[in-house]
């Protein structure tokens, strides 16, 4: 039990990070601005993007929260990864950082399976 708890707050803290921190801190700066102007995003979009993922890494790594509002984090954050991968696969091309939001999204699985099927059975959704 103390693995799977090790295995879960790693992988949760790194998606509040990624999703949550980094974005807060990064998002008003030129460089994210030109970063969603490339992928074809009006400039809006980025806060509100940003706005969502802080909310969302907040939902996930909040205990209190209740899991089924933790749920709709874990899907939000799947569109968001695989609508990045897409997004930068049909402006850039193939290219090896077109797939870093899958990367991504890898560590937000293993954040999901351990929160719902290790750590809190009884909350299983299917």
């Amino acid at each position: 039990m103390k693995k799977d708890k090790i295995i879960y707050w790693t992988a949760t803290i790194l998606i509040f990070l990624f999703e949550g921190v980094m974005p807060a801190l990064t998002s008003h700066t030129e460089m994210a601005k030109e970063g969603i102007r490339h992928l074809g995003y009006p400039e809006y979009f980025g806060m509100m993007l940003m706005l969502f993922k802080v909310a969302g890494a907040l939902v996930l790594i909040l205990p209190q929260i209740p899991s089924r509002l933790k749920e709709w984090a874990y899907a939000g954050f799947t569109f968001d990864f695989l609508a990045a991968t897409y997004s930068h696969l049909a402006v850039d091309g193939l290219q090896l950082m077109s797939f870093f939001p899958l990367l991504v999204l890898g560590v937000l699985m293993v954040s999901y399976y351990y929160y719902f099927y290790k750590l809190n059975p009884r909350k299983k959704l299917f």
